[in-house]
């Protein structure tokens, strides 16, 4: 078997083929690396036969669009991807063939409608439905998610398989390559047995909103964009990924050093504090500090133009409860702020010490 990961970044694209007739597969292509694709294909005197996404892609622009466009080769999706742009659709209990080789289709929803993994040979190719140990898996509160079809997917149909499956993420965040079935049993969070309600209440309780950049990728991808400026992403932030535990990994991870409440107060005064919530929560029961700057999270990417100035300078993320300020830190160290913090606790922590606060509509 030909096999290989192409991609620099934590987006994984796999190029699977057959030795023996020199076929190969693209799976989950990115649309920033087509050409790197395409040289690769002809310098190892490949020839492409299918196109696969594993599910529509809500942190990187796809690849398949273009890749067909240029190619000529099928791009393959499940019935339930909204895109149009796919030629072949492709469902549980369906194969396909590349030489010697045989992808076997599982429909594995819960990331999304369209998810769906391919298990060749001794490897499985999941997509956002099963990362690697602290990873977790894709967050469930995209559009088409849902935490209830994500628990079936687990339980129904990854467990039963066999555990020597090594297993391929579509993503990777925390320098692994790949695992096998067995050893995401015991250390993936998303496999300690729970019943499927209590999964679901879990589970929605690590999600957070998607933030508007997702959205518009989301879009792109329905759209079959092939403009990489169709929609802005931070590069490799964990942005599909709700990790293993409550307060680890993923969306909630850790990305930027924190200060407590009393530590942004003795430092406002020559610091920017950018408070990330939405304005009924500026102005509501919980106020905010004094002189800081309202940009809701869902905003922050499209205004990052008005913080330029603030580049080389201390900056304070804050929100509720301090989860949203560290996405916001992230957003803003991708972005080339050198001094990010985050505000412990939020603003929830800052009232319960009587700290100051404004209850002014904007600042």
């Amino acid at each position: 078997m030909i096999f290989e990961q192409l991609n620099p970044s934590a987006c994984r694209t796999y190029l699977v083929g057959s030795e023996k007739t020199r076929e190969a597969v693209l799976i989950d292509p990115v649309l920033e690396q087509v050409k790197e694709y395409l040289e690769k294909i002809k310098n190892e005197r490949l020839t492409l036969k299918y196109i696969i996404d594993t599910h529509t892609h809500a942190d990187h622009i796809s690849g398949g669009s273009a890749l067909t466009d240029v190619t000529g080769v099928p791009y393959v999706m499940h019935p339930n991807a909204p895109a149009r742009c796919p030629s072949i659709r492709i469902k549980e209990g369906d194969e396909l063939k590349i030489g010697e080789l045989i992808f076997r289709v599982l429909s594995t929803p819960g990331h999304t409608k369209d998810s769906i993994s391919l298990i060749c040979s001794d490897r499985m190719f999941t997509g956002d439905a099963l990362f690697i140990g602290e990873g977790g898996a894709g967050r469930t509160d995209l559009p088409g998610g849902d935490p209830g079809e994500h628990y079936d997917t687990l339980f129904k149909k990854y467990y039963p398989l066999d555990d020597r499956l090594l297993i391929y993420p579509a993503h990777d965040y925390h320098n692994h390559t790949h695992s096998t079935l067995k050893e995401e049993k015991g250390k993936n969070e998303r496999f300690k047995l729970r019943s499927r309600e209590e999964y679901v209440r879990w589970l929605s309780s690590l999600a957070l909103p998607p933030a508007d950049w997702m959205k518009d990728v989301i879009k792109a991808n329905y759209s079959c964009a092939q403009d990489p400026r169709a929609a802005w992403i931070p590069v490799d932030a964990p942005s599909c990924e709700v990790g293993g535990g409550m307060t680890g990994g993923g969306v909630n991870a850790q990305v930027a050093p924190t200060l407590t409440p009393q530590e942004v107060k003795n430092r406002a005064a020559s610091s920017l504090i950018v408070d990330v919530r939405e304005l009924d929560e500026y102005a509501g029961p919980l106020g905010h500090i004094e002189g800081s700057r309202l940009i809701p999270l869902g905003q922050l990417p499209a205004r990052l133009q008005e913080l330029e100035a603030y580049q080389d300078q201390e900056v304070i993320t804050v929100c509720k409860a301090g989860f949203r300020s560290q996405t916001a830190a992230s957003i803003l160290k991708q972005a080339g702020f050198s001094r990010i913090y985050s505000m412990q606790g939020g603003m929830t922590e800052w009232n319960k010490l009587k700290l100051p606060v404004s209850k002014k509509q904007s600042s």
